[in-house]
């Protein structure tokens, strides 16, 4: 169903910058409809039968309109190309606008909690009407396709904006729903059930507006590249014969998959400059060509054929591994004195790692010290993960 809609919204790729703006516009324009049509049949029923439930809840689908109103115009900005002020593109509106609908949600919350507690202060009695039921029970099975359709299109094209949409449809799902029950209740009972249960619906959409807010600003913080993505670069860098290892791979996102990286490849020194340079001009192409990653490899050549260094590196490695096996170290050379050595490397730390800095390379340049009887010098320097 969803894949029929799609190619009625797009005759793009979805997976292309027009194609994902023509499908997040798409949605956001349904949006926009379907909630003006639903805020204004529950408006007319809300003050046709006194209750404040179902006026909130027109309410909240007016808003719910303007949710979309800026899911169409987030996706219509992030689809503008780079400019001189903003080189890396502006796809990240969309991240934007998912925050925004996420502050609409949490309004929404705190609104329906308002009206709900003077509902209960101030009871006032239903007007029964199988009209309202009708239009509740429509309302419900739209919203409940929204969210579904929703979903399945954020997930198609990896949108926290339109999965942010559809929590905030899933939501009005189970509001619309609690008004219903409360409505059947009041035609039954002289208990006033319409505030207890706007009271528990808005808990229910305040804790999701906390919750999207979370999500939705993680990627406006600098979040931790996908694991699919880093591993892509990892494996792909390390297919190459001429690639011994990599390291200091860092991972930038400025919208859905719009990636720009940098990464240290390393190659055998004995190759001829020339060579190393075409390989990773190579290797930049391939990400860019293929993979839409922008991406930067830095040479690090390694000395291969060098037993008195290699045999260093080992030990070296081996004590830095037995104090802490998270611990890894990379760029190791060693410049030979008369009658010492200097040995220069770098220490990679895991993330939220138990010491700091300056105290972790206190005790490993203690440690290594300790370890030999020949007079050695350890320049090490501390570096962190930005991968996973």
């Amino acid at each position: 169903m969803t894949k029929l809609i799609l190619k009625l919204l797009t005759k793009q790729d979805i997976t292309s910058i027009k194609g994902r703006e023509s499908v997040g516009k798409s949605a956001g324009a349904l949006g926009v409809v379907c909630n003006i049509f639903l805020s204004g049949l529950k408006f007319f029923v809300g003050v046709a039968t006194n209750s404040i439930a179902i006026t909130a809840d027109a309410f909240n689908n007016l808003a719910d309109a303007g949710s979309s109103v800026i899911t169409f115009v987030g996706f219509r900005l992030s689809g503008k190309p780079a400019d001189r002020d903003h080189p890396y593109g502006h796809a990240r509106y969309e991240y934007i606008a998912g925050l925004v609908v996420s502050f609409l949600v949490l309004i929404i919350g705190l609104n329906t909690a308002k009206s709900s507690i003077i509902k209960i202060v101030n009871p006032e009695k239903i007007l029964f009407s199988y009209f309202s039921l009708v239009v509740l029970s429509v309302s419900i099975l739209v919203k409940l396709w929204m969210a579904l359709f929703y979903r399945s299109l954020g997930r198609t094209i990896n949108s926290d904006t339109l999965d942010a949409a559809a929590v905030d449809s899933r939501n009005d799902c189970i509001s619309t729903f609690a008004v219903l029950v409360s409505t059947v209740i009041s035609k039954y009972s002289d208990f006033e059930t319409d505030g207890i249960f706007g009271l528990l619906v808005s808990v229910f959409i305040l804790y999701s507006g906390f919750r999207l807010i979370k999500e939705t600003s993680d990627p406006l913080l600098g979040q931790a590249p996908d694991a699919e993505v880093y591993s892509l670069i990892e494996k792909r860098i390390l297919s190459y014969d001429k690639v011994l290892g990599i390291h200091d791979l860092i991972v930038h996102n400025y919208g859905p998959r719009s990636y720009f990286a940098s990464v240290h490849v390393e190659v055998d020194y004995l190759l001829d400059s020339m060579t190393s340079h075409d390989l990773l001009d190579e290797i930049e192409r391939d990400f860019k060509d293929n993979h839409n990653i922008h991406l930067v490899a830095h040479l690090d050549p390694i000395v291969t054929d060098n037993e008195a260094v290699n045999e260093l590196q080992s030990k070296i490695k081996d004590i830095v591994t037995s104090f802490d096996c998270e611990l890894s170290i990379h760029d190791f050379r060693v410049v030979f004195g008369s009658n010492y050595k200097n040995v220069i490397f770098d220490v990679l730390l895991p993330p939220e790692y138990k010491y700091k800095d300056f105290e972790i390379k206190q005790i490993l340049e203690k440690h290594i010290a300790e370890k030999f009887e020949e007079k050695i010098y350890v320049i090490l320097t501390i570096d962190h993960s930005y991968g996973l």
